[in-house]
This record gives C-alpha cells, structure tokens and sequence, in this order.
C-alpha cells in the first residue's frame, strides 16, 4: 500500500484536496453484534481527478461513501470537504452542504417522467433558487452529448442517456465533488462505457472531482486512481489503471 492512501493529507498552506478522511471508523451494533464496517480509514482525493473505490462483498466501500457525503454519520474520525469538517456539523448545516457542494449520481437515474431532459438537469437549481450559469450548462450539455435530446423525456431515452441526464444535473452547480455510487450498474456495457467515459472527460476537461464506488474493473479502468478496501481497511492504491491491473488486485484481495 502506498504511503499516500495509507496516511491523512498533510497540512500546508496550499489548498486541501477536495476531500479527506483521518482515520474514519464506522461501527454498526455493539456487543457479539458488533459490525466495523470501518477501521480506521485515511485517505485524500485530489482536486480535478477521478478516483474509483474497489474492494470485495462487505469490505466498507459504499459505507465509506456515505461517510464522505455526509450521508451517514462516523462512529470516529473526520471527513473535510476543503476546510470545512463536516464531522462537526448539525443536520441543517449538512442538508445545505449536500445542496450546494456535493452533486450525487446513483445507480437509478432518479429522473422525474413528466419534465424533459433540460428540466430535469436545471429542476435542482429551481429548487435551491440558484440562478443557472447558461454557459456551464451549454458546455455541460454538449460534453455529454444531449443537444438533441433535451426536449424529450426520460420514457424516450436510453438508459445511457438518462444516466447522462442525471451526471449533467449533478455536475450543473459546479459542486466541490461528485460521488457516483456503481453509476453504470443498470446499463448495458456500451451505454456503461458512454456514461464512464464522460465522467472522465468531466474530471479532465472541467476539472470536476469524481469519486466512483464500483464493483467493475472495466469502469475502474476510466479512474485516474483506485483505491481497494478489505475488511474496513484501506489495503492499496494504484494510479493509472488498467482492467488487468484491477482485477488482479481485486483476485489478491478475495484470495
């Protein structure tokens, strides 16, 4: 394991990494019943890059996700987004964090079947009253690839379009960090490919920090880096993958 993935950010004057966690520990239970679903986890992912989250049934991957959203609460430890230590804040301050610095794609596309696609993409700002930037947001469409599709609605696109649909809505606000939770697990493997590929063009061509938890060494392959988790543990982190290098990590893991 290299020392990067195995120890906190250092402190300098430079800017933070777009997110950090120091020795995160998630318990579920207590007693016989105890679960460590994290065990002191440290960890830093850096501003404009995309990082996938790897590691076998159970090994803390998507936990540990919910952690850095501020999804779930840690038992101990602390996860900064920049300087801000969301460890520390009160459910309102979170709700507000979520709104307006995180953007979230999931495994279902959570599109709304009465609006069309740009009413689905601009329905979060509307809600937060966030006044549109009309030039990101024809950038953004046109990275994806939606021009022609935005009057039509979810029924009449494809699964990969509809994963578009819900990545372009979630980069729109410029958020300080995207996290994708197995964004292509619905889709087929070319539609998968469509949708990973403009994830990566996000994180190279708008700087857009992605954190990606996936089971899939293909969809790891578009990652700049991954990180492999076994047992709540941070066990390795390479950088440059390949989907030999992943899988063969991933068969040493299960091993």
């Amino acid at each position: 394991m290299s020392q990067t993935a195995a120890s906190p950010a250092p402190h300098t004057t430079q800017a933070p990494p777009a997110v950090t966690a120091e020795d995160l520990t998630k318990v579920y239970g207590s007693g016989g019943s105890e679960v460590r679903a994290l065990d002191g986890v440290s960890v830093a992912f850096a501003r404009g890059a995309f990082t996938a989250i790897m590691g076998p049934s159970g090994s803390g991957k998507s936990t540990l996700m919910h952690c850095l959203a501020g999804l779930d609460t840690a038992t101990s430890g602390s996860v900064h987004l920049g300087r801000t230590d969301i460890t520390r804040l009160r459910d309102r301050q979170l709700t507000l964090l979520r709104r307006d610095r995180i953007g979230f794609v999931f495994q279902s596309f959570n599109l709304l079947p009465m609006l069309t696609a740009e009413q689905n993409i601009l329905l979060p700002a509307q809600i937060a009253r966030r006044r549109v930037d009309r030039e990101r947001f024809d950038r953004i469409v046109d990275v994806v690839g939606l021009r022609p599709r935005l009057s039509h609605l979810p029924s009449k696109l494809s699964g990969g379009q509809q994963q578009r649909v819900a990545v372009a809505r979630a980069l729109l606000h410029a958020p300080e960090v995207v996290y994708a939770d197995e964004p292509t697990g619905n889709l087929d493997s070319r539609s998968g490919a469509e949708v990973l590929a403009f994830l990566r063009d996000s994180a190279r061509d708008l700087r857009q920090t992605v954190v990606m938890v996936t089971h899939d060494p293909v969809a790891a392959s578009y990652a700049d880096r991954v990180v492999f988790l076994r047992d709540g543990r941070l066990v390795d982190d390479i950088a440059d993958p390949t989907a030999e290098s992943v899988l063969d990590r991933l068969v040493k893991l299960e091993s």
